[in-house]
């Protein structure tokens, strides 16, 4: 249900359409004036405001001034008993969606309701899918932490080579963030990046995969497919958990690596294929090849250059910037205002042993800008972080 604030000093107007919009199946809040209405949208989120423009203490054009100040974005329509072109002209350059003029008249207003409602659907659809396009194409590495800037240096220094590099690291401590940025600021940041995820795979679909097949190879293999080689080709194929690829697999990715030619799964035909490597891993891959796990020829291909990615808990400093990301990324997604977090939180935030590193945090953040008040404090911490901690 969408929530509408009236703002209006005639507590008739209010009135009128208070009932006719809780008729349509609207929410409404009331306000009488300026002032009160923006202390009330500063506590709460509303989709859509009606604002008189001559009332006291604040009058509906310095309110649109503070909305625009304050960064809430919030389709409002003017209503005044006083209109003129001027008027109308100054209320949509400080960025009202609709003028409407006293008398009211009802069918209009409806109409207004509606159209800001879409209008406001589809500017924060934009935002979320805006916000998903940056976080997977325009991801920065947050930290000023010494590992995460040495992290950073390597990455400027080996991007621009064509070099494979191994991202090794716990899981949800952002090995994938690593290689977006290698591919980012490489050469090849116009081309395609091909992700894999060798451990959601079934070992016997691997080879498939990885390098296609063709038509009649198998049983379900209806029509000829292109592996994940050939999409990335001129550019990275990103070979995430491949310390649980099957030794069979290992063998073919080898031979692809050594030649630049890949075969698909039932042919018989070699193809050129130029595509430049990364793998990330959250195993000890020496001790893999130990246990005979591991290929260690291709562990040699893969590491031409070694990035390890620290934990969480190594990096502590870095979690108020971390948190204040996070606290930005979410509200943009969901289309809401920031919400602040106090030192003390942060402080018992830091306490904690983070085992699920970065994935584990973002989501405890989430968890506490869904629960919380305007402010994360301590308090909210305890109450609905603490409980869910090993």
């Amino acid at each position: 249900m969408s929530k509408i604030l009236i703002v209006d000093d005639e507590a008739a107007i209010r009135s009128a359409l208070k009932e006719v919009l809780e008729y349509e199946g609207f929410s409404i809040s009331e306000a009488p004036d300026g002032e009160t209405a923006l202390k009330m949208v500063l506590k709460e989120s509303f989709d859509l405001i009606f604002c008189d423009i001559k009332m006291p203490k604040l009058d509906g054009l310095d309110f649109l001034s503070e909305l625009k100040k304050e960064e809430i974005n919030v389709p409002v329509v003017m209503i005044t008993g006083h209109g003129t072109i001027d008027t109308a002209v100054e209320a949509l350059k400080r960025g009202a969606y609709d003028f409407i003029q006293k008398p009211l008249d009802l069918n209009r207003v409806l109409v207004s309701t509606r159209n800001a409602n879409k209008h406001d659907a589809l500017v924060k659809e934009t935002k979320t899918l805006k916000k998903k396009l940056n976080k997977v194409l325009g991801s920065n590495i947050i930290g000023q932490s010494k590992s995460i800037l040495e992290i950073i240096k390597m990455i400027d220094t080996v991007a621009p080579t064509d070099a494979r590099v191994l991202i090794t690291g716990g899981n949800g401590s952002g090995k994938e963030l690593v290689a977006r940025q290698l591919h980012e600021k490489s050469n090849r940041a116009a081309q395609p990046f091909i992700e894999v995820n060798c451990a959601a795979i079934p070992s016997e679909l691997i080879e498939s995969e990885l390098f296609g097949h063709e038509k009649g190879a198998f049983t379900s293999a209806v029509k000829t497919k292109p592996g994940k080689f050939e999409l990335a080709d001129n550019g990275t194929l990103f070979l995430d958990e491949i310390g649980d690829m099957s030794l069979s697999a290992q063998a073919k990715v080898l031979r692809a690596l050594q030649e630049n030619k890949i075969t698909r799964v039932g042919g018989e035909r070699d193809m050129k294929v130029n595509v430049r490597i990364l793998a990330a891993t959250n195993k000890d891959l020496k001790k893999e090849i130990a246990s005979g796990n591991f290929r260690e020829d291709l562990y040699h291909r893969l590491s031409v250059i070694v990035i390890k990615v620290p934990s969480l808990n190594e990096r502590k400093d870095d979690l108020p910037l971390l948190a204040e990301h996070f606290l930005q990324q979410i509200a943009d997604e969901c289309g809401q205002p920031k919400k602040n977090i106090q030192p003390a939180a942060l402080k018992l935030l830091q306490q904690h042993d983070w085992t699920g590193n970065i994935r584990e945090f973002r989501n405890v953040i989430e968890r506490l800008i869904i629960l919380s008040g305007e402010i994360i404090d301590d308090k909210a911490v305890k109450q609905y972080a603490t409980p869910y901690f090993n």
